[in-house]
């Protein structure tokens, strides 16, 4: 789905420094199979907008017949986003939802009040060597929906709001920019777009939402007076007009944002909530392992294995 929207470019330098409230720096997690970069929830901010996790996943390199293999595991009073620049996901889950996913197309899974899911490398993806390499968020729900009922969705690329202009090609993944809006459903304002630059072009920051900032995967980008390489995600003082101009390799960026939320948020390895109770009630339901008779059950396909609580 093309939209042609009327982007008005300032130069990087219009903002000064102090437009920048944060710059992050990732922290590198070793998963087994592959590496993580996490720049969300960090020590300096805990969200941008309703984003509470952000993670880049590789990139990585695998033989045939090696991939990824994330067993099944829970979530509760969150949704996750899961984005690739490169390989695959065969993504299973609790609801029943049984879905591959490939580069720009998306997952959204609703966790609300529980849900179990795995992630692995599809056997076409492990027929013959593959690499993995995308990013993974989460976006912590509002109060009135942590005790929803999970959903999942999957949007194909034709499905997500596109538009290529003067060295300029953007997706909309979630929520809306730009007068455009993406198809997932959310239940708060939001935004989050991938972007690609080539050289020297430049790109504006929705100027509509209350918390934005940028992530840089591949490249770099001059904004506010200063340089950021790959591996950097800045967070930007409400209100300024932003504009990022890509380097002389060009860039790739995530743009994300939207409202805040009503309040912080907990987290627990892979729990998010607005209470610590919601958190101790999910940990003692992951213990008991009762599927299919308590908070949580695990995927129809995927019931050999799951990952224990920590």
């Amino acid at each position: 789905m093309s939209w042609n929207p009327n982007l008005t470019t300032g130069h990087p330098d219009d903002a000064g420094p102090d437009a920048i409230e944060t710059v992050i720096v990732p922290r590198a997690r070793d998963l087994g199979d592959f590496e993580v970069r996490r720049a969300l929830p960090a020590p300096q901010r805990q969200m941008v907008g309703p984003f509470i996790f952000f993670d880049q996943a590789g990139p990585a390199e695998f033989l045939t017949g090696q991939g990824v293999d994330i067993r099944p595991h829970p979530h509760i009073g969150l949704g996750t986003v899961t984005y690739l620049y490169r390989g695959d996901f065969h993504h299973r889950d609790s609801t029943g939802a049984d879905q591959v996913i490939r580069p720009g197309e998306l997952n959204w899974m609703i966790a609300g009040k529980g849900v179990t899911h795995s992630e692995r490398t599809s056997a076409e993806g492990r027929s013959g060597p593959n690499s993995l390499f995308g990013i993974q968020t989460w976006i912590a729900l509002p109060e009135d929906r942590e005790d929803s009922d999970p959903v999942f969705e999957h949007h194909g690329k034709a499905s997500l709001p596109e538009f290529n202009d003067g060295g300029v090609s953007a997706r909309l993944i979630l929520g809306r920019a730009f007068g455009a809006t993406a198809p997932a459903t959310l239940y708060s304002d939001t935004f989050y777009l991938d972007v690609t630059l080539e050289a020297g072009a430049r790109f504006p920051l929705p100027d509509d939402h209350e918390d934005r900032g940028i992530y840089v995967s591949i490249g770099s980008v001059r904004v506010a007076g200063q340089t950021f390489e790959a591996g950097r995600m800045m967070v930007f003082r409400p209100g300024d007009a932003i504009t990022v101009e890509a380097g002389p390799e060009g860039a790739r960026l995530m743009a994300l944002g939207g409202e805040t939320l009503n309040g912080p948020r907990y987290i627990w390895w892979n729990f998010v909530a607005s209470s610590r109770e919601k958190i101790e009630a999910a940990k003692e339901e992951w213990r008991a392992a009762h599927w299919g008779k308590g908070m949580f059950d695990l995927p129809p396909r995927d019931r050999e294995e799951h990952i224990p609580l920590p």
